[in-house]
């Protein structure tokens, strides 16, 4: 799954055998877009914890693939949406894991958090689950952390994620359909990161395909995951012109026509604590040595529109280029874009040396 990201259905040959891209959505809005691009309704997935009845409606209607259902008020609008279409629904459980399977620059679970069902409190669940006459309960869903850069840290939270379904499967007495074991993937945004190991993860890999095969209540799930960042990220930059440059107090800052409300992620404010820069370079001037470390300011009225804060930097100055690198993903669908009603972001796709405007 794209991560929230629609595009087409694309198809590959792994060892043989076909592996689909679905997508999964977050919204209404995400599925529009993913059935315009021309991915099938029963190609998506439809995850998030506040899911209104008139987005559930629309997806049930046109007969999406399946609804990961994160609260008992959802189950209940689900089997009642279903049964006045005459409709019968898959679902999966969003599972919030126990503490000791997290990781990630940002915890999905194993703390108090509004996604999914906790995993050591599904009792009442199952119970209204035995109700629903218009549910078929195929999977389970396991979003532990993401942002992973440790190659054994990942695989041992998709580890625990089939011992989840695993024991559900056992409880339900019969085989499940889907396994969704989240994403988690990262890519190196800051100084000190590394990226991820391909090499050390892929060769754990064989063991969680084991632990699948082993257990006939999962040999023949379908596997999904959503390595939407890792796949976009690296493959997008962010383009602002500078406006002023100006040392106040000994620091020197950059001003420039854009700032967080194309990209919040680089300003650090989705649950970044201590904020750090992503990596920034003046794109017409990579021959030249840094000679100045800047604060890189937007336009907003606020001083949390910053996406650097010691940028080193050849001296800039007005009319200038900076471009904020690994900004393919979490850019302007995720920002407050209307902050002040500036202007948006231009969107554009290069692609074999051509420019398309999005």
């Amino acid at each position: 799954m794209l991560d929230g990201a629609a595009g087409n259905a694309a198809e590959a040959i792994v060892h043989g055998e076909r592996r689909l891209a679905g997508i999964e959505i977050a919204s209404i809005g995400e599925y529009r877009a993913a059935i315009a691009a021309g991915a099938a309704p029963e190609r998506i997935l439809f995850a998030g914890p506040g899911k209104r009845r008139r987005e559930l409606e629309e997806v049930i209607a046109d007969g999406i693939g399946e609804i990961h259902v994160e609260s008992h008020e959802e189950i209940e609008r689900i089997e009642a949406i279903a049964a006045g279409l005459s409709l019968r629904v898959k679902i999966s459980l969003r599972i919030n894991p126990m503490a000791e399977a997290q990781a990630g620059a940002m915890r999905m679970g194993g703390k108090p958090t509004a996604f999914g069902f906790c995993e050591e409190d599904l009792d009442p669940v199952f119970a209204q689950l035995a109700q629903c006459r218009q549910l078929d309960f195929v999977g389970v869903h396991i979003y532990g952390g993401t942002q992973i850069l440790d190659a054994e840290a990942l695989l041992n939270q998709w580890r625990h994620g089939i011992r989840i379904a695993g024991d559900i499967a056992a409880r339900l007495g019969r085989p499940l359909e889907t396994i969704d074991l989240g994403g988690g993937l990262g890519i190196p945004y800051y100084a000190g990161e590394t990226p991820l190991d391909l090499a050390a993860f892929k060769a754990g890999l064989p063991e969680l395909s084991a632990l699948l095969a082993a257990d006939s209540n999962l040999a023949a799930a379908r596997i999904v995951v959503e390595p939407g960042r890792f796949l976009t990220g690296p493959g997008g930059i962010y383009v602002a012109e500078v406006n002023a440059v100006k040392d106040v107090r000994g620091t020197l800052f950059v001003i420039t026509d854009g700032g967080m409300h194309h990209h919040l992620a680089a300003s650090g404010n989705l649950g970044q604590i201590i904020k750090r820069d992503y990596p920034i370079v003046a794109p017409a001037r990579m021959d030249e040595a840094p000679s100045m470390a800047a604060t890189i300011v937007g336009p907003l009225c606020t001083p949390l529109d910053t996406l650097a804060r010691s940028a080193l930097l050849p001296a800039l100055k007005a009319g200038d280029l900076i471009a904020v690198l690994q900004s393919g993903a979490y850019g302007p669908s995720a920002s407050p874009g209307n902050f002040l009603s500036h202007a948006p972001a231009a969107e554009m796709l290069v692609e074999n040396g051509e420019v398309m405007i999005l």
